[in-house]
């Protein structure tokens, strides 16, 4: 694969409990472990994280495969849940990752928003990237 780009980022402190930071800069934030897992909260975390970068990519790949559809994506969205849980495997405790994108397309009619989700989740690096290892559900909603 021919590398276009590099992100680089830079994790100190105490893990979910710390600091990120990318070598530009432009990210520059403290992490918290959310309540809901015991935590103090008060920061993002990496499943916020991880949601916010599957989310503009997942976007910029259903636009992308919309527009050769000829589709109109006006006004279109992707929202993303990124769920953290115990996934106990082979007797061993691990934790694991669900992933959830809901697509609005509101001049789309759903069985071909359907089919634009299936085609971006086939082209988008993230969904690419987590394939066989997180259950990604994909969702549309607010139809024309």
């Amino acid at each position: 694969m021919k590398i276009l780009y590099t992100a680089e980022a830079l994790a100190t402190g105490d893990g979910r409990d710390g600091h990120v930071r990318t070598s530009d800069g432009r990210l520059d934030l403290d992490l918290a472990v959310p309540t809901e897992m015991g935590g103090a909260g008060g920061a993002t975390n990496p499943e916020q994280l991880f949601a916010a970068g599957y989310a503009a990519c997942f976007h910029n790949a259903l636009r992308r495969v919309a527009r050769r559809a000829g589709a109109d994506v006006e006004g279109s969205t992707v929202t993303a849940r990124v769920g953290m849980g115990p996934a106990p495997a082979d007797g061993v405790a691990r934790f694991g990752l669900t992933v959830e994108l809901d697509a609005v397309l509101p001049r789309v009619g759903r069985e071909a928003a359907e089919e634009l989700m299936v085609l971006a989740h086939q082209v988008c690096p993230y969904s690419n990237a987590v394939r066989g290892n997180i259950d990604v559900v994909l969702k549309v909603a607010g139809l024309g």
